[in-house]
């Protein structure tokens, strides 16, 4: 019987194991469009927030057009400055960037 159980709680282990590294996964996609990004909105930035950067708003592709994701305050990483979301002009298309921490 401990045996049964001492296998079960394994089996549970890994089955929880999984789940967890297949929800922390993380892949990029290269995003490539034809039509250019609408010019970025103004914000109005909320009052600094000690330990946080702001990481302006951007425009995020879903779909077959652009969506307007606003600005927010993420958390500092020492050393580390954060670089916003960007689309760059590819030739006669625009690919996006995604925003990233980057040592200072």
């Amino acid at each position: 019987m401990k045996k049964i159980f001492t296998l079960s709680a394994l089996l549970v282990s890994v089955v929880l194991a999984a789940g967890a590294a297949a929800t922390t996964a993380k892949a990029d996609v290269d995003i490539y469009v034809d039509v250019a990004p609408p010019s970025p909105r103004v914000e109005v930035i909320p009052a600094p927030r000690r330990g946080y950067v702001w990481a302006p708003g951007y425009w995020a592709w879903r779909g077959h057009r652009h969506v307007w994701h606003d600005g927010q305050w993420v958390r500092a990483r020492a050393g580390y400055r954060w670089v916003p979301d960007r689309w760059e002009r590819d030739g006669d298309r625009y690919h996006y960037y995604r925003g990233y921490w980057d040592r200072d």
